[in-house]
């Protein structure tokens, strides 16, 4: 799975601190706009990260939109847009308070009933979410901020389907376009996470343009894995698809890009 990890970030840190004693122009260029330029592992096609299994477009998920929970590094389940969480004693009954702060790109409150109707929509497509949603006798909003789910028969995986990591991500959308049919996909990218999808600059089989969303509300805690504080520090990111590996390496030395992706294995010496 190609997932970024802290550890990979904090290496092209390091890199990208050696590229500045040698003077090279993409460092000049992040510091001017605070802007991330890449060359992405593939061409953005689909925006709807629950219609399609493509990591390009789980990728663009993360940044778009957020999770109830996550996975640590140690595959460990932990909340993300969830604040406190119990099981019954039976643990057929699982009840879900959500943060306080949580806002949708368009300004209106995270709610629960978006969260249920994100998990419905979900639960049709995921073949995970689906053996979860076998298992559910009931499914509803308690009051704005609190959802149960109620299972029909013992189903041990709960947190581990709401918090998994890889394709048909369960990340959660405003009521209205969840409650969409899941057999095609949402044309309309409205998240809650910590950059939005600059829509107009997309360019399909060129680049695709995510801008800072300065409401969001991280946690407290570092980040790790799909969990944790997701401040952005960047005010741009800009994925760009070139799929001729030797103008991708070019483009990288002449400083176009500031980070190749996934580059093949014969170009990492040039590289280093």
């Amino acid at each position: 799975m190609n997932r970024v990890t802290r550890r990979q970030v904090l290496r092209g840190a390091a890199t990208t601190i050696a590229a500045a004693t040698l003077g090279v122009p993409s460092v000049h260029a992040q510091r001017r706009g605070a802007t991330l330029r890449f060359a992405a592992q593939a061409d953005l096609k689909t925006l709807d990260p629950v219609w399609t299994t493509g990591y390009i477009t789980r990728n663009h998920g993360y940044l778009v939109y957020d999770t109830l929970f996550g996975t640590d590094q140690q595959h460990r389940i932990k909340p993300q847009m969830v604040e406190q969480w119990s099981m019954s004693p039976d643990g057929m009954k699982y009840i879900f308070t959500l943060r306080d702060g949580l806002r949708w790109h368009d300004g209106r409150p995270v709610q629960s009933e978006d969260c249920v109707e994100s998990l419905k929509r979900w639960g049709k497509r995921d073949r995970f979410g689906q053996l979860l949603m076998a298992h559910v006798g009931k499914l509803v909003p308690v009051d704005q901020k609190t959802f149960t789910l109620v299972l029909a028969e013992r189903f041990g995986a709960v947190l581990d389907a709401l918090g998994k990591p890889s394709s048909n991500v369960p990340f959660m959308m405003p009521a209205r376009i969840a409650s969409l049919s899941p057999d095609a996909p949402i044309k309309e990218m409205v998240g809650s996470g910590p950059f939005k999808f600059a829509r107009d600059e997309w360019q399909p089989g060129k680049q695709a343009v995510y801008v800072k969303n300065s409401d969001y509300l991280p946690r407290q805690e570092a980040p790790e894995g799909s969990t944790g504080g997701k401040k952005a520090y960047l005010e741009k990111v800009i994925w760009r698809y070139i799929p001729d590996h030797p103008a991708a390496a070019d483009a990288l030395a002449a400083g176009e890009v500031d980070w190749w992706e996934s580059p093949p294995v014969e170009f990492i010496p040039k590289i280093e």
